[in-house]
């Protein structure tokens, strides 16, 4: 079962390209949001100590979402955006191609179980 729904995230968002988009397609967004949140925290927050869902983990849950609502959207890169900001957001794409999520590990954070794994190679050395 999602976190959050496409209503909550319409109820959530003030800009009307996520307000309008369609509820299967805000259903991706949220799964996108859904898979960041559990590659930060380690889990799915399916457990029964999570329901119901903690008020910061659906904040950012439809932060995420929003975000991959207006990104995904083919309306706002039908428009060609040269550079919008809005809230915490802002991308440039057609020249720039430049886009920045929101940072929702700090609201995440009370909430993690494994510690982030940094990507690249981690080495050891030993002595004998």
């Amino acid at each position: 079962m999602p976190l959050i729904t496409p209503a909550d995230v319409k109820a959530y968002s003030t800009f009307p390209q996520v307000q309008n988009r369609a509820d299967e397609l805000l259903a991706q967004d949220i799964l996108e949001a859904e898979i960041e949140i559990e590659e930060i925290t380690g889990h799915l927050f399916t457990d029964e100590e999570f329901n119901p869902l903690p008020a910061r983990v659906k904040l950012a849950a439809q932060k995420l979402a929003q975000f991959y609502a207006i990104i995904n959207s083919d309306e706002a890169l039908a428009r060609g955006i040269k550079q919008e900001r809005f809230e915490n957001y802002s991308y440039t794409l057609a020249d720039g191609e430049n886009v920045s999520e929101p940072d929702v590990r700090s609201l995440l954070a009370p909430y993690i179980r494994v510690p982030h794994r940094r990507k690249g190679v981690e080495m050891r050395m030993m002595t004998f």
